[in-house]
């Protein structure tokens, strides 16, 4: 039995992210599939204001390599410790996760969700960074 906020496999996530995953849903309920991504990005700025979490879009956040800061890269959302991805796909392919773990790796954020709004259901994958273990897992 896990607690709130924890997934089956004990990560303790904030609640942001419950909200964040509450707004996607949300977004493809009212639009469903079909649409390119900078309008799911669009739809989905609005629910995150409208539930009022504090959020960036279009946010760059910094690359670091051996503890060096040596580039920047846009990622769509930025809310609190967690990296916000989005796609519109029919289903999400082999080179989202790999992208999105980069970026997670990379800039030192804790969490990202990879959100894909392009089937039939919203598909949600969070991303966990496991700071001092080198390693990542999903749930």
């Amino acid at each position: 039995m896990t607690k709130a906020g924890e997934s089956r496999k004990g990560h303790d996530f904030d609640d942001v992210t419950g909200q964040i995953i509450g707004a996607a849903i949300e977004v493809h309920k009212e639009l469903g599939p079909g649409f390119q991504e900078v309008v799911y990005q669009r739809a989905l700025a609005f629910e995150l204001q409208a539930a009022g979490i504090e959020f960036a879009r279009e946010e760059k956040v910094p690359v670091f390599y051996k503890g060096k800061h040596i580039d920047t890269r846009r990622v769509d959302f930025v809310a609190g410790d967690c990296i916000v991805e989005i796609k519109a796909r029919k289903e999400l392919l082999p080179e989202d996760y790999v992208q999105t773990l980069s970026y997670l790796k990379a800039s030192k954020y804790r969490l990202a969700l990879l959100i894909n709004f392009g089937g039939e259901k919203v598909e949600v994958r969070r991303l966990i960074n496991e700071l001092g273990k080198h390693g990542y897992s999903s749930s």
